[in-house]
């Protein structure tokens, strides 16, 4: 009997060109995926089971949808790097910039793990605002792993995002995806 084999290359740091392709594309495709981040001298990886996609200037959802600001200009900058940003002057928040130059978009962290929420995230994660605007990189201690989990479209749900209602249509995009067990 033949039979196909094919090498998954584990531990394989997400090239720049990952995210280089529209948000509603890496959004899903990090599901399954590896937030790994390098702190207090300890490496930890952990499972990304929940994002949400912000898409340009027009979703009325997106911090962009204001225009290009001193916050905002890392979204108009390269794919593969940190947005990270400070919401109700308590929680950090941490997105990956995704598309082209630009053109403002990124997938927020919503949940790694067991852990949920992005506020949570970025606490046990040590995540704060000196990685805003680094590439994700293993040099920076904050970077993204393909390490060979295998999932199915079944296991992919889609929901509107969380707490921004006051975006109108926008808030109802299906626009969150979730991993399920």
């Amino acid at each position: 009997m033949m039979g196909f084999w094919y090498i998954v290359r584990m531990n394989t740091e997400l090239p720049q060109s990952f995210f280089q392709r529209p948000v509603l594309e890496v959004a899903p495709d990090l599901l399954g995926k590896y937030l790994v981040r390098t702190h207090d001298g300890a490496e930890k990886a952990y499972l990304i089971t929940d994002v949400e996609a912000y898409d340009g200037e027009t979703d009325l959802a997106c911090h962009a949808s204001k225009g290009r600001t001193p916050r905002t200009e890392v979204m108009y900058g390269e794919a593969g790097y940190w947005y990270v940003y400070l919401i109700y002057g308590l929680h950090n928040i941490v997105n990956i910039v995704t598309g082209d130059t630009d053109y403002p978009a990124a997938v927020m962290v919503r949940g790694v793990g067991a852990i949920d929420g992005p506020g949570r995230v970025t606490k046990a994660l040590g995540i704060n605002r000196d990685l805003n605007t680094l590439p994700a990189k293993k040099e920076t201690g904050l970077w993204i792993e393909d390490r060979g989990y295998m999932l199915t479209k079944d296991a992919v749900v889609t929901s509107p995002r969380i707490g921004v209602d006051y975006a109108g249509e926008w808030a109802q995009k299906p626009w969150r995806f979730q991993l399920v067990d």
